[in-house]
């Protein structure tokens, strides 16, 4: 098939994104594919990428051109009006299909996904609804209270308005979450009083609509779910501090247990929850759900990532290969599902 692996743009994930990219990219064409690897912001000039990718493509020196870009992002966003490069549609439009590899802002959020509805463009991961209120950490708790899966309580604030814990009847410890955002970027865990100012202020620079949430204490989780059906859990321990962005994109930073650690009771009461978010958010194809557990065995659905991470770090990889897909499978099962969508 001709696959568009769809990166970049132009989100605070972006790294992050060509990152994901590449690895789709290498992994489908070890597959057979005719994968090509396509910033969805700037785009390429060549209109015929497909006919000269099937004989002499390399995908690293693809990514390297691409990620040379990124120092020109700001100054091509002060002047464009369109948010999709140079053959972008084109491509897309002439491929079997899209692969999402794209993070954050414009590409998570489900905008791109209701262009490409609009167009007739077949892509991978959930449709422009699900995606749209999963990459919104406030809509998704509403979606989670409204059908019954457990979530830590929290607060909706928007700049400008009363943010005091004491008038929602919170205390320290919390995190302060941007509310459309991931990888942990604008995620501050505040354990002091004097610290709280700051973390709304930082957030607030990222967003103008923040979650405050209690802090579980507690052992963090996330579990994949393809087609509807969890994947084996994997328990997430970094081996410093908590699960930021640096320990979650740094080699060696966090320790990832796969199958994790759990009895059956708990392993099957936490694929459930998942499978149940995943229905609840209106997902397709895959997703991820990260969940806590406190010290009472108690579980919190903390959010929905409608487009998981598919970097050499990333969690769904891990938990396919316990069961016995390779990465390469898994990212060609994907491809398949979305295919019947």
């Amino acid at each position: 098939m001709n696959i568009v692996v769809l990166c970049g743009g132009n989100s605070t994930e972006r790294e992050v994104s060509i990152n994901s990219g590449t690895n789709v990219c290498e992994a489908l064409r070890s597959k057979g594919h005719n994968a090509v690897l396509l910033d969805v912001f700037f785009g390429t000039y060549h209109e015929n990428l497909f006919d000269e990718a099937k004989t002499d493509y390399d995908v690293i020196k693809e990514r390297d051109a691409i990620r040379e870009l990124s120092a020109k992002l700001k100054e091509e966003e002060a002047k464009r009006k369109s948010f999709f490069g140079e053959n972008v549609i084109k491509l897309c439009s002439e491929a079997d299909n899209v692969f999402m590899a794209l993070h954050g802002k414009n590409g998570e959020d489900g905008k791109c996904q209701a262009a490409f509805d609009l167009f007739g463009i077949k892509y991978t991961g959930s449709g422009a609804l699900a995606s749209a209120m999963g990459m919104d950490k406030a809509i998704t708790k509403q979606i989670f209270m409204s059908k019954q899966v457990p979530t830590a309580k929290s607060v909706w604030m928007k700049k400008g308005e009363d943010t005091s814990l004491k008038k929602h009847e919170m205390k320290i410890p919390v995190v302060v979450k941007v509310c459309n955002g991931g990888s942990s970027v604008g995620v501050v865990l505040v354990k002091e009083d004097s610290e709280y100012e700051a973390a709304l202020e930082e957030c607030f620079s990222l967003d103008e609509q923040v979650l405050v949430e209690d802090y579980i204490d507690g052992r963090e989780f996330s579990v994949g779910v393809i087609d509807g059906k969890a994947l084996p859990i994997v328990e997430i321990i970094p081996n410093e501090g908590w699960y930021d962005y640096e320990n979650k994109y740094k080699d060696g930073a966090t320790t990832h247990v796969c199958p994790a650690e759990l009895n059956k009771e708990l392993t099957d009461r936490m694929q459930r929850m998942a499978e149940e978010a995943y229905e609840a958010i209106g997902c397709e194809s895959h997703a991820r759900v990260d969940i806590m557990m406190d010290k009472a065995g108690n579980m919190y659905c903390l959010e929905v990532n409608t487009l998981p991470g598919m970097t050499s770090t990333s969690l769904i990889p891990d938990e396919a290969r316990a069961i016995g897909i390779d990465y390469p499978t898994l990212c060609e099962n994907i491809v398949m599902l979305s295919l019947k969508k």
